[in-house]
């Protein structure tokens, strides 16, 4: 199967984006619809994995934070696509995106159980980040842009 990546346009891709989003990331953990939103969502570059059917199967988010740095959030693929490229096709193109803004480095927070995908994407440790919701541990990673 084949995916396209994009921005979403649409307000059922804008619908589907953040449902996927709280679904993945928010609902395990009893968060209320909402919590998968913050106040950079005007401001960042949104980005889905749409299959052939056009239904969203993966979802992530940049936002610039300052000149030359940028962060990765909310990226989540459908369980059932998980290690089927999605994820790094939706990281390539936030990279992509980043680099037209002139964006030099990239940082994000990944869970623990990801760190390994990002590390084989060329992103590397530089310390411990955040525990989510007192139970998700995340390391904190950066990737330079060139």
């Amino acid at each position: 199967m084949t995916y396209s990546i994009k921005s979403p346009q649409t307000d059922i891709e804008f619908q589907q984006y953040y449902e996927l989003r709280w679904r993945i990331l928010r609902a395990p953990w009893q968060q209320p619809r909402g919590s998968e939103r913050d106040e950079y969502e005007t401001m960042a570059i949104h980005a889905i994995a749409t299959d052939n059917s056009k239904n969203v199967v993966g979802v992530a988010r940049l936002h610039q934070t300052d000149n030359t740095s940028a962060q990765i959030r909310y990226m989540a693929v459908d369980d059932d696509l998980q290690k089927s490229g999605v994820g790094k096709a939706l990281l390539h193109y936030l990279e992509e995106q980043a680099r037209a803004l002139g964006v030099r480095q990239i940082n994000l927070n990944a869970r623990e159980n990801c760190v390994g995908f990002y590390i084989k994407q060329g992103y590397h440790i530089t310390g411990p980040g955040p525990v989510l919701f007192g139970e998700i541990k995340h390391q904190t990673m950066q990737k330079p842009l060139r």
